[in-house]
Order: structure tokens, then C-alpha cells, then sequence
């Protein structure tokens, strides 16, 4: 057990933790589970774990922080409805080597660790009233999840209006209809499975949206191929085919996903994978575009901290000897909130520092004072991560991943274009 997860604070859980949807899950077809305000989960695949366990130094960085392992089971109450539940392992960790989640992908629920050494807690059931409370918001919902749903089959673009009451980050859960679908198809597996098993194994990650208010979250998937050396020769063709049609096999990287902020009308912009497999390149360039525009102005200041992380993580990467990371994704986070306006003609002190852009063309009132604007960039997803140091591999690669090499130069060079573009 990763040290980090035994000094994860002490919670009063005696019996487990109840998993909720991870709200800014934007790509993906497994189901992102919530396990507190800095750490989610998500089925433990073995491949993705040993990654996890041996992963290089300079490569951390680039990566979610890897917390452990729980145990995850469900329950399903008088009404049909199944809660995930996490716990400790026991102190053997069991025999995770023979593991098999294969037949459970999507995430659930975590539960909190109670000390540094690993606990085993009775399989006790959840207070029936904790239980009812929890129903009683999800029935509440279940009628306008519903409705999202249908409109998410016919919409590969949609748009969420916040509510103006309260703060802007308070609004956002249930509005990202992704994480949603990803949550009840999930749900729906493990029920399917419920007579032969209940137990299941979930390793902790840091949630990578955690320290900004109103996340914009980019998923891109990485390289110019999505299949593992392991693919069934179906699952092969269907991946070689997915790379054709998109701009995976022409630059090595295609959208799988997207969350913005619009900021002009207080409204959240989704983009599904089915959309980013259908654009072309230029399209992809105006996604690009769009992602770092928050309706109001585009913010060009993250451009050169996305840049410079990009061409870093880049540097690593050509110095990674045998890694492939196929079918893995990259993700771009930043802050939504708005800056804050300052008049131009406000008393000199409040001007210094002004950033020079304006809100839009026709916003001349009004200057931008810049805030500490952050920027992150990590790889995620490695099921299908193999390298030479694994050892079981039938398929020994050398070299670096050039894929996804060409994938990063070709994000780069669009970046840098859409940043020169802009400043004309």
C-alpha cells in the first residue's frame, strides 16, 4: 500500500465510503468514481497498476499521484438501487495478480482509509437510513438524468446553462451529462455481474481537478495507435479504423473529450468523443480554439505554460526506452472563473500590472488584471501500457513511442499557431 494513502486523513467511516459520479469526467467509456474532494477512483486493470507501481521518476509529474488500492462492493436496496461501497483491503493486499476486473471498468466507490496500517473491516451493511437519505436525492434526479440522456444520443455538443445563484463551482454537479452515462452504464454492469460477484478491486488516483474552481478539462487521445499488443484481432481492426477516420492517423492525436466554461453566458459547453472523431484537422485546430475560449476573450495567457509543460512532458517521453502508451489519453486542465474586471480609467494603482487585453473588441471600459492563471498537463489511462521492464510481454518495443511523440510535437505546433494567430 502506497504510503500517501495511509496518511490520507482520518475520516469517521466505520463501514466504508459511498462512491459518487465524478462530475468532470469528460472522456472515456468507464465510469470515474468520486472518493473525496482530492482523490478519485477507478477499477484496478493489472497492466494500468503495475504502471502505477514502477513508474519512472522523471514521469511523475506528468501523472495522476497514485494513492493505493481499496476493495469495492455493491448493494442493492428494496428498490433496485445499487450503491458502491469502498474499503480497506486486507493486509495481504490479496492476490491481485490474478485479479480480473475485466468485466468491470467503470469506477466505484472508495472508502476512506482509518490508519496507516491496512484494515480489514467487517462486510457490514450500510445503515438502511444513510441508504434512504442517499436514494431519496438520486430518485430526485432520475427524471432529468433521463431526459440528459436522450438529449446526450442526439448531441455530440451541448451546452448547460449554471445557475447564477450561488458560487459558479457549487453549481457544477450533475450538469456534466458524460460522467452521468458513464455512471449508470457502470452501474447497470455490476448488476448484470451481481451473481457472481460482489468484490472488486479499485486503485485511488489524485483528482487532478481538485484545486480549481470551475475546471475546463481537455481529454486527448494520444498517438497514432489506440489497440494493445493483447487485442483481439476484431478489437484491433475496430481501433485501426477509429485512428483512419480521425485525425489520430494524420497528427497523432484526437479529441475524446471536453468541458468549457463559457464565461459570456454563464453556460457549460460539452464535446463528446463522437464528435472529436469526426473533425477534421482544421476542425480539430477550432476545438483547440474553442477550448481556450471562454466566450468572452480567448485566454491567451496559458498558452505558454501549456506549451512549456507540453514540450517537457515531450523531452521525457523521447527518453522513455520501450514504453508504449496505446490507447492512452492526455489531459489539459485550467481555471474557468473569470479574471477580474478593473476600469481603465480606475486610479493608477489599480492599474498596474493591467493585462493589455480587453474582454472582447467592443469591451474598451474594461482591462483585465491577470491571476495566477495555472495550467496542468498529464498522461492517464494504462491498460494497454506496455514496456520491455513488465517482463510477461510477448511484444518487446524499442525505443521511444513515437506516436505519441508525433501526437505532442503536432499539439504543440497547433498551439503555437492558434497563440500567433491571435496575436495578429
Amino acid at each position: 500500500m502506497s504510503p500517501a494513502f495511509g496518511a490520507m486523513e482520518v475520516e469517521h467511516y466505520s463501514k466504508g465510503v459511498l462512491l459518487e459520479p465524478f462530475v468532470h469526467q469528460v472522456g472515456g467509456h468507464s465510469c470515474v468514481l468520486r472518493f473525496n474532494d482530492k482523490t478519485i477512483c477507478k477499477p484496478l486493470i493489472q497492466r494500468e497498476h503495475q504502471f502505477y507501481e514502477t513508474l519512472p521518476t522523471e514521469m511523475r509529474k506528468f501523472t495522476p499521484q497514485y494513492e493505493g488500492v481499496v476493495s469495492v462492493s455493491f448493494e442493492e436496496d428494496e428498490d433496485g438501487n445499487l450503491c458502491l461501497i469502498a474499503y480497506p483491503l486486507n493486509g495481504d493486499h490479496d492476490d491481485l495478480e490474478s485479479l480480473d476486473n475485466s468485466d468491470c471498468e467503470p469506477k466505484s466507490k472508495l472508502l476512506r482509509w482509518t490508519n496507516k496500517k491496512t484494515v480489514l473491516l467487517e462486510n457490514e451493511k450500510i445503515s438502511k437510513e444513510w441508504v434512504r437519505q442517499h436514494r431519496k436525492e438520486e430518485k430526485m434526479k432520475s427524471h432529468k438524468l433521463e431526459e440528459e440522456f436522450e438529449w446526450l444520443k442526439k448531441s455530440e455538443v451541448l451546452y448547460y446553462t449554471v445557475e447564477k445563484k450561488g458560487n459558479v463551482s457549487s453549481q457544477f454537479k450533475h450538469h456534466n451529462p458524460w460522467s452521468m452515462k458513464c455512471h449508470q452504464q457502470q452501474l447497470q454492469r455490476m448488476k448484470e455481474n451481481a451473481k457472481h460477484r460482489n468484490q472488486y478491486k479499485f486503485i485511488l488516483l489524485e483528482n487532478l481537478t481538485s484545486r480549481y474552481e470551475v475546471p475546463c478539462v481537455l481529454d486527448l487521445k494520444m498517438g497514432t495507435r489506440q489497440h494493445g499488443d493483447d487485442a483481439s484481432e476484431e478489437k484491433k481492426a475496430n481501433q485501426i479504423r477509429k485512428c483512419q477516420q480521425s485525425t489520430s492517423a494524420v497528427i497523432g492525436v484526437r479529441v475524446c473529450g471536453m468541458q468549457v466554461y463559457q464565461a459570456g453566458t454563464g453556460q457549460l459547453m460539452f464535446m463528446n468523443k463522437y464528435h472529436g472523431r469526426k473533425l477534421s484537422v482544421q476542425g480539430f485546430k477550432e476545438a483547440l480554439y474553442q477550448f481556450f475560449h471562454n466566450g468572452k476573450y480567448l485566454r491567451r495567457e496559458l498558452f505558454e505554460s501549456v506549451i512549456k509543460k507540453l514540450t517537457e512532458l515531450k523531452s521525457v517521453l523521447e527518453k522513455q526506452e520501450s514504453y508504449r502508451f496505446y490507447s492512452s489519453s492526455l489531459l489539459i486542465i485550467y481555471d474557468g472563473k473569470e479574471r477580474q474586471e478593473v476600469a481603465v480609467d480606475s486610479d493608477p494603482e489599480d492599474l498596474e500590472d493591467l493585462s493589455e487585453e480587453s474582454s472582447d473588441e467592443s469591451a474598451g471600459a474594461y482591462a483585465y488584471k491577470p491571476t495566477a492563471s495555472t495550467v496542468d498537463v498529464r498522461m492517464i489511462d494504462f491498460a494497454h501500457t506496455t514496456c520491455k521492464y513488465y517482463g510477461e510481454d510477448s511484444v518487446v518495443h524499442e525505443g521511444q513511442d513515437t506516436g505519441y511523440v508525433f501526437g505532442l510535437q503536432n499539439l504543440i505546433d497547433i498551439i503555437k499557431e492558434i497563440r500567433d494567430e491571435s496575436s495578429e
